[in-house]
């Protein structure tokens, strides 16, 4: 069965979904400041556009892209995994919004990259802003698998 088979690599499991999480939160945590230097700096065409643009690219596409796609499928065995999430609680619910929450974040931030490229991009004040939400769906996560209210 392969329930039997996730209970039997659930520690391998947990720690891939531990390294995935840190991988693309690095991402999440980098690439609005990044963002907050083109709209600042990186207005004009040139070798800094040019070099944040690059960044910003291979940040997504070379490590927040698979990272998040390892997070979630390594998440969802997590999930599947007899007797580690219990449904009648509200933490996995918690969790689970945040991390829907997260890939829409992702997902804005792909979409303000290309903006940036074609000289559309918001406000460095905006990318400030918006750099404070990984950090508050990373609380409401830690906090609800951690404490399990």
């Amino acid at each position: 069965m392969i329930t039997d088979w996730l209970a039997s690599v659930y520690p391998w499991t947990k720690a891939f979904h531990v390294m995935a999480v840190i991988s693309w939160m690095a991402g999440l945590f980098y690439l609005p400041r990044l963002f907050v230097y083109h709209a600042e700096r990186g207005t004009a065409a040139g070798e800094p556009r040019d070099s944040l643009q690059i960044m910003e690219y291979k940040l997504l596409r070379v490590i927040m892209g698979p990272a998040s796609i390892a997070t979630w499928i390594a998440g969802l065995a997590l999930v599947f995994t007899p007797g580690i999430v219990d449904w009648t609680m509200v933490w996995p619910w918690t969790k689970a919004a945040a991390v829907i929450t997260m890939t829409v974040f992702h997902h804005w931030l792909m979409i303000e990259r290309k903006k940036l490229a074609r000289g559309e991009g918001s406000t460095g004040r905006r990318y400030r802003m918006m750099n404070e939400v990984p950090t508050v769906l990373m609380v409401v996560i830690v906090l609800s698998v951690i404490v399990k209210f």
